[in-house]
């Protein structure tokens, strides 16, 4: 009998796999215990093992596609067998399981509104149009016409405020402006009414309630048949024009974006630029034809000067999101704005540190580095201050007696946090050779789940990059994370003098709702203490 393969849970937040490579293609014989497919989680790359023998006989999602958490990976059975049924069976779970909870139910066509026909009104449906990429609805700052005034194509009715500029509505109708659909001040949606032109005597309210049908069908259960569009029922939506001046209709100069932005570059007047387009619209060629010498010479004079043109091409790539990204987008989003954060920063002398470290690597099998002498230390800090070594559930908080120090390693997709467990029982060069192997691994793609899982505190080290200070996000469950800037030298003052030193800042992040101020700080005076003093670490 055929079995389903579903996507496993391989990590505690993963929510979707994305599928790296199949090592196996359909027809062939698989075995438990052999590998199908390598799939990318949040966190690494990781082995799909089959535990089912027989032959590959479907395959659910094709290499670099997404499956979701027990989302169909593939189907193994006989070989032969028929899995027609089982897929349909599949196909209509995925139905319903995309199908939208709210389903609005078409009234009953006998007692729907009979449909209004506008063919024989002359006038048109002026709409918001769509002034930017991420425009969604604009603001009629003003109105240029009037209800009754006449309109004729190339007019300018009116300036609308979008999310990026203000925006000059021209319309291509001729006619009078029989309704003006909002108000000054009012925001309209992109393609919503706006206003209506049209003959003079045009029953534009009639217009308006054919208008509603033609463009909201779905929404008000209409019947799915739909009339032929004549001419006087097509809704037109009005042409932005990049607005210049705020000044009154009288004293507006008519002129395309693009003539406008040659004008500028050149420095030319456009009240100077005679319009050769319809209504005396003034267009690039009239800007190119422009000669500046006839302009008299005070007005020339005053005219701005003229910027060099510069070329260049826009261009950009896009780049799908990975697992690792999406993950520490969703974790650390809700971390920063569930959790109230605050910080505690301290300065640390490290001279007697940085002299520790020298001394130590001379006699150790393994080079320790200035971050895996902090790990250490904090560990120890924790040690005595067991308060910052929590785990915040929402309903509860663990008090964790032991310390597994979470250390943020930057990968080329983003950030992973290998664990070293019990940090505060082990040796410097024990942490120093665990470090840099847990980091190799990260690299490669090779942790496993144990490598990542169960930190109670968390390092952050920029120091490396020459960052001297930093914040970081808090990594849940955990209520702390240290920030660890680079050593500085610095001025000191030593007994009374001042003298040449070497400072490290470290930042404390805290959830306020486990860890409070004094909490924070007295953790942070005892790390201070021992990396001073770096032979407090032994005790």
């Amino acid at each position: 009998m055929a079995e389903v393969i579903k996507m496993p849970k391989m990590s505690d937040t993963m929510e979707e796999g994305v599928i790296a490579a199949w090592l196996v293609k359909v027809g062939d014989s698989v075995k438990s215990g052999d590998i199908l497919a390598e799939v990318e989680t949040d966190k690494a790359t990781m082995e799909l093992e089959s535990y089912e023998d027989g032959v590959l006989l479907h395959i659910g999602a094709q290499e670099q596609e997404a499956v979701p958490v027990d989302g169909v990976i593939a189907i193994i059975g006989e070989k032969g067998e028929n899995i027609k049924e089982l897929l349909e069976s599949i196909n209509s779970q995925d139905s319903n399981d995309k199908a939208s909870p709210e389903i609005t139910k078409a009234p009953d066509t006998d007692k729907s509104a009979p449909i209004v026909d506008a063919s024989d009104i002359e006038a048109t449906v002026i709409t918001m149009p769509k002034m930017s990429d991420t425009m969604e609805e604009g603001t009629l700052a003003a109105w240029l016409k009037k209800v009754g005034d006449e309109v004729k194509s190339g007019d300018i009715l009116a300036e609308v405020e979008t999310d990026k500029a203000t925006m000059e509505l021209e319309s291509y109708e001729d006619g009078v402006l029989l309704y003006v659909g909002v108000k000054e001040g009012e925001s309209v949606p992109v393609d919503g009414v706006i206003a209506v032109i049209g003959a003079k005597d045009a029953d534009y309210q009639k217009l308006l309630g054919a208008h509603v049908q033609i463009s909201v069908p779905a929404e008000v259960g209409a019947p799915t048949k739909s009339a032929a569009v004549t001419p006087a029922e097509e809704v037109v939506t009005a042409v932005p024009v990049t607005s210049e001046s705020s000044g009154s209709a009288e004293g507006r100069i008519k002129a395309s974006p693009l003539a406008r932005k040659l004008a500028a570059e050149k420095g030319y007047d456009l009240s100077q630029i005679e319009g050769s387009a319809e209504n005396g619209r003034i267009v690039k060629r009239d800007v190119e034809n422009f000669i500046p010498s006839a302009v008299p010479a005070a007005t020339a004079a005053a005219a701005p000067v003229a910027l060099p043109t510069v070329v260049g091409e826009e261009s950009f790539e896009e780049i799908p999101v990975t697992q690792m990204r999406k993950t520490i987008a969703k974790r650390l989003a809700e971390s920063k704005f569930t959790a109230p954060h605050f910080y505690v920063t301290m300065e640390i002398n490290m001279d007697k540190a940085i002299e520790a470290r020298k001394s130590m690597n001379e006699i150790s099998p393994v080079k320790i580095s200035f971050n895996d002498l902090i790990l250490k230390a904090t560990a120890a800090a924790i040690r005595q201050n067991p308060e910052v070594n929590i785990s915040f559930f929402g309903d509860k908080m663990r008090k964790n007696h032991h310390i597994h120090i979470g250390v943020a390693v930057a990968v080329d997709e983003g950030l992973l946090v290998p664990v070293v467990r019990f940090a505060d029982n082990k040796s410097l060069a024990h942490i120093a050779a665990e470090v840099k192997d847990l980091a190799k691994k990260a690299v490669e793609k090779k942790l496993q789940p144990s490598d990542w899982e169960g930190n109670t505190f968390t390092i952050s080290n920029l120091g490396m990059f020459g960052v001297e200070e930093f914040t970081a996000i808090i990594n849940p469950p955990d209520s702390c994370i240290l920030a660890v800037g680079g050593i500085k030298p610095t001025a000191v003052v030593k007994d009374g003098q001042l003298v040449p030193g070497n400072v490290m800042k470290v930042t404390l992040s805290c959830d306020h709702r486990a860890v409070d101020g004094a909490t924070g700080a007295a953790f942070l005076k005892t790390l201070k203490d021992i990396l001073e003093d770096p032979v407090r670490i032994l005790i």
